[in-house]
């Protein structure tokens, strides 16, 4: 009979990445607003009683606060590998292709080649996470996890565990203070078992609207005259 083991796979919490003007903040250091402590808060709830034996970050603020609220207990391992795709400054990208470039980047199977705003391309993000993912795995001291990443991240782990392959499935639409429960058999087949539940929001009734398209509106209001 196989084993497996459970990968409680969880995006960071609510956090603003523009200030009121619309400008970018510097990426590395937003935290999480108090609708973000408030996600990460439902998500703890949620798995008080699950055992979990380590808890994984990307060393990003953002995902150490939110695994602060959420296993208050343990301390997060800090994995710069599995931190979130890196943008270009947006200054570079050409104003008429901004909006497809925030909007549309994550639509259907995203090529390897595609740059995400204007920087990393998804497969130099395989590239750096699948290494991480298999070295997760080879250690055997551990049966639940939790690991507290990024939307762009979490897609290419979601991704491989389905696929197998380097197959980048762009629709796995990540909210902030989702969780994703997979298991991974001891015959290194995965079963994935829940994609983007919301604790705080289960039916995901606040929004339609995908996080990079709430993103390109919140940049433009900081844009256009008097942020119409």
């Amino acid at each position: 009979m196989t084993t497996r083991r459970r990968l409680y796979l969880m995006r960071h919490g609510e956090v603003a990445y523009f200030d009121a003007e619309g400008k970018p903040l510097p990426e590395e250091g937003v935290g999480l607003t108090e609708e973000g402590r408030a996600q990460a808060g439902a998500a703890a709830e949620l798995l008080a009683p699950i055992h979990i034996d380590r808890v994984i970050t990307s060393g990003l603020r953002r995902t150490v606060e939110t695994a602060a609220i959420v296993a208050p207990g343990l301390e997060a391992e800090l994995w710069p590998e599995l931190r979130e795709l890196r943008g270009s400054k947006l200054s570079a990208i050409p104003e008429d292709e901004l909006q497809d470039e925030f909007v549309h980047v994550f639509r259907g199977v995203v090529p390897l080649e595609r740059r995400f705003l204007g920087g990393e391309t998804i497969g130099e993000l395989f590239d750096r996470v699948l290494p991480a993912v298999h070295r997760l795995l080879a250690d055997e001291g551990w049966d639940t996890v939790l690991a507290v990443l990024h939307g762009g991240v979490n897609r290419a782990i979601l991704s491989w565990a389905l696929t197998g392959e380097r197959l980048y499935l762009g629709p796995f639409e990540q909210a902030a203070g989702c969780i994703n429960v997979l298991d991974v058999g001891s015959d290194g087949v995965w079963i994935v078992r829940a994609v983007n539940q919301s604790p705080l929001d289960p039916a995901h009734a606040r929004t339609r609207q995908t996080v990079m398209e709430r993103y390109w509106q919140e940049y433009r209001r900081g844009q256009t005259p008097e942020g119409v």
